[in-house]
């Protein structure tokens, strides 16, 4: 059973511009693109997607995830959800998201870990339209932001997100603790 999303006081099973599920959600889109949180079962997509993404950063040696810490990590303690993209019935993308929280704003947001689209379904909507649902979700929860980071070297995106009236956040320095690193702060 998908996870259903609250539109408008009505559940669905799909996304809220799933028309056909009775939502008063519509939004315009090419027809035979749809979009669907995934499910335990989809497990192996998800790591298929992460793979291909981390192929496409040059990162493919630092992939150690499986489909069971997947399934464990998403579905079982539920620290994070997965948004399919799905043309004519088959995902041709992924949005892999959490919830984090603004100490300023005082209410969650939402953190856009992984966002791709298969080279193939480029430039048809996908991107966009992945991001829209994220932005739905984020508003129909209450949050206050929809946040994610970028490589400084991937232009095609970083032009894509400016495209949409995404603001870099250049003042900001990312910092990560992890391995070794990460078990030693931790003593």
């Amino acid at each position: 059973m998908e996870n259903p999303v609250q539109c408008k006081n009505s559940m669905v099973g799909r996304m809220p511009d799933d028309t056909a599920s009775g939502t008063s959600c519509p939004a315009a889109r090419p027809s035979g693109m749809e979009y669907r949180f995934a499910e335990p079962a989809d497990c192996g997509i998800i790591l298929s997607f992460i793979r291909e993404l981390a192929a496409y950063e040059h990162m493919e040696n630092e992939v150690v995830a499986t489909e069971e810490l997947l399934c464990e990590w998403i579905f079982e303690k539920k620290k994070a959800e997965v948004i399919f993209a799905l043309e004519n019935g088959e995902p041709v993308g992924f949005a892999l998201f959490f919830h984090n929280f603004s100490t300023f704003l005082g209410r969650a947001g939402i953190y856009l870990e992984d966002l791709y689209v298969k080279p193939a379904h480029r430039g048809k909507g996908f991107g966009k339209g992945l991001l829209k649902q994220l932005a739905r979700i984020a508003v129909e929860r209450g949050c206050g932001r929809l946040d994610w980071q970028c490589l400084d070297w991937n232009q095609p995106s970083i032009d894509f997100y400016r495209s949409l009236g995404a603001v870099s956040m250049d003042d900001w320095t990312t910092y990560r603790l992890t391995g070794d690193t990460l078990r030693k702060m931790a003593e």
